[in-house]
């Protein structure tokens, strides 16, 4: 059985560091990482802000675009949380 998957991309207070992660759940995900329940690269950096999210219908077409999105450079990351989220307002009392 196919999940659904999701890509999101995570900030800072100050928008200086960006995280890329995948998930299945992306509202419980994205409370672990705002409640620094995850230890590691978002608990140490205080990455908390959701500023782009992508939706697939399979967890394996996420993690192949996560990979994508990972391999680009910072300004391509920009440009696609630009395209979204133009403020880089925090999405997650939208999801």
């Amino acid at each position: 059985m196919e999940r659904s998957g999701y890509v999101y991309l995570l900030t800072n207070r100050t928008n200086s560091v960006l995280y890329t992660g995948v998930t299945s759940d992306l509202k419980k995900r994205v409370y672990e990482h705002k409640n620094k329940l995850v230890d590691g690269f978002t608990k140490k950096y205080k990455v908390t802000k959701l500023v782009y999210c992508e939706v697939f219908d399979a967890i394996e077409e996420a993690i192949m675009r996560e990979k994508q999105i990972k391999a680009g450079s910072r300004a391509k990351k920009l440009r696609l949380i630009a395209s979204m989220n133009p403020e880089f307002k925090d999405l997650y009392d939208e999801i």
